[in-house]
């Protein structure tokens, strides 16, 4: 059985996951709602809370996702 996540790992998780989803270009799409939604109920987290923890760690994220700093 897998380990509880801490707070801080939910964060990231969604964080990344919203990020790479915002640099495909899928944020309007329908699919990415309902999985995003759908992580995030999972995870207990709000977005505003998603949002807060990736303005703060936005260069890890970008890091996580393969992102290069420019």
């Amino acid at each position: 059985m897998a380990r509880k996540k801490t707070r801080e790992e939910a964060l990231f998780a969604a964080a990344v996951l919203r990020r790479s989803l915002e640099l495909s270009g899928d944020e309007q799409r329908q699919g990415f709602k309902f999985v995003y939604e759908g992580v995030l109920r999972d995870l207990h987290l709000a977005d505003e809370e998603v949002g807060e923890f990736l303005a703060s760690h936005a260069l890890e994220v970008d890091a996580a996702v393969g992102r290069r700093n420019r």
